[in-house]
């Protein structure tokens, strides 16, 4: 097969027609094929997200004694945090890899090899010595698992958006594109579940109950795995191939012709990105350092914040096919700006209902971002550089807003503790993380207005949205 770098041609051209409607039949999409595209990144969302909410549930509650054991109990989450902004850091290397991988091998191919990386990353957690019998061994080894989590998420979800995105016909790409957010859901909801079970268990960082979550990695892998080898390759991506134009070098040809729009991703991703590590986590430690409210809540939180989201993510790829991709996520970064302050007031009253309420409310605005996403992004990129494109963008974002977001926290509430008095300093932290909040949301919005529409474009364009004479559907 040659490879070679080329600009947007004619598909009507002597020589190119044949080719495409060789590549094209090839790779007929049935609604099978559709609905197990949506499954195969369903599943793998599934498991990238259940280990970001395990990690999230377990740095906030058990990895700081277990891990990092230290007289002060905010500094146990500093480091607890740290460790968890590694794996964010080390996102946008595998997003460089895979997604360049992506663009030159298929997405299929990439897909398989980051479920694997993911899976056997988290599942090996469940086996690492603690600090009390291992040392200094025992963290080493939870940054060296979370660094390979964080190299196969680099990719997973960028390859589940591009998949499903290049799968969906143009005019229902917005609704079949959220479908892999279920995924998220799913996972957020699973890790939760589990957690909701095991802090009934009294002083549980000293059980090994703590590491069955992790050990379950490895049934999502094996589903995930069986239903992907079953998997077509992306109907564009086959056609790319037939006309011999993939990109020999798709990262080169991204930084060339897309820095403005991956600069838009990012600053979009503030909102959704930051928004959701924020609540997810931070919120979590919050209420359980701040108010007092152990236990329960932050998982129960979770469980039902997955459930409001199972409702608000088809919704909003459904609203954004009618009205848009730009207005339906420029309105749900509105959103989370409003509810900034009132949110994080109600977390600090110690009431448990009303914090639960409020935190469901809160990621509504997450959950919308995330299904616009999942069209949006990939319709961004032209189709050489797409995987390439969506994965570098997604996950720089990612280490600026969600990766240092908790740690951030975490040093505000540090901070507010020592310098407002004590436990009522900790309590009035709720100000400067509101704010912290307000500022990702407002980013998220203004950026949107720099974004060109682009619903109904059409994905075999070899120009990213910004640059393309062929126009989306209005």
């Amino acid at each position: 097969m040659k490879h070679q770098q080329t600009v947007a041609t004619d598909p009507r051209d002597t020589g190119h027609a044949a080719g495409v409607r060789a590549g094209a039949g090839r790779h007929e999409v049935t609604n099978a094929d559709l609905y197990r595209a949506a499954w195969a990144a369903s599943l793998g969302s599934a498991l990238e997200y259940y280990d970001f909410a395990l990690y999230n549930l377990a740095s906030a509650l058990i990895f700081g004694p277990l891990f990092f054991p230290s007289s002060t109990p905010a500094i146990g989450l500093i480091a607890s945090f740290g460790a968890y902004f590694l794996g964010f850091a080390i996102r946008p290397v595998g997003g460089i890899i895979f997604g360049t991988l992506g663009d030159r091998y298929g997405r299929r191919f990439v897909l398989m090899a980051t479920i694997l990386l993911m899976g056997i990353a988290s599942t090996l957690i469940g086996v690492l010595p603690t600090y009390a019998s291992a040392g200094i061994w025992a963290p080493i080894l939870l940054v060296g698992c979370r660094l390979l989590q964080g190299l196969g998420a680099g990719a997973e979800q960028a390859g589940a958006a591009v998949l499903m995105a290049e799968y969906a016909p143009a005019k229902r790409r917005g609704y079949f594109a959220a479908l892999p957010f279920m995924g998220v859901l799913l996972g957020t909801v699973m890790a939760a579940a589990i957690y909701f079970a095991l802090v009934r268990v009294e002083d549980l960082s000293q059980s090994w109950l703590w590491r069955v979550p992790f050990l379950l990695s490895a049934v999502i892998i094996a589903v995930a795995i069986w239903i992907r080898l079953k998997l077509k390759e992306s109907p564009s991506f086959a056609k790319l191939e037939a006309r011999s134009e993939v990109n020999d070098n798709p990262l080169k040809h991204l930084m060339q012709h897309s820095k403005p729009t991956l600069l838009k991703v990012i600053g979009m991703r503030m909102a959704e990105n930051g928004g959701s590590s924020i609540y997810q986590s931070l919120a979590i430690s919050y209420i359980a350092t701040a108010t007092g409210l152990k236990g329960q809540i932050g998982p129960v939180a979770l469980l039902l914040a997955g459930a409001s989201g199972a409702i608000i993510i088809p919704l909003a790829g459904m609203a954004s096919d009618r009205f848009g991709r730009i207005p339906v996520y420029r309105a749900f970064a509105f959103y989370q700006l409003l509810l900034a302050y009132p949110t994080w007031w109600v977390l600090s009253l110690g009431n448990a209902t009303a914090s639960v309420v409020m935190l469901c409310v809160a990621l509504a605005g997450v959950w919308g971002m995330f299904a616009t996403q999942g069209a949006l992004l990939p319709e961004l990129f032209g189709a050489q550089h797409r995987y390439a494109g969506v994965a570098v963008g997604r996950e720089v974002s990612a280490v600026i807003a969600g990766g240092v977001a908790p740690l951030i926290g975490a040093s505000i509430i540090a901070w507010a503790t020592v310098h407002w008095g004590g436990h009522e300093g900790t309590i009035l932290a709720w100000i400067p993380l509101a704010s912290y909040v307000a500022i990702l949301s407002l980013i998220g919005v203004v950026t949107t207005y720099f974004i060109p529409e682009t619903r109904g474009r059409d994905l075999d364009d070899l120009h990213d949205a910004a640059d393309s004479p062929m126009k989306g559907v209005r």
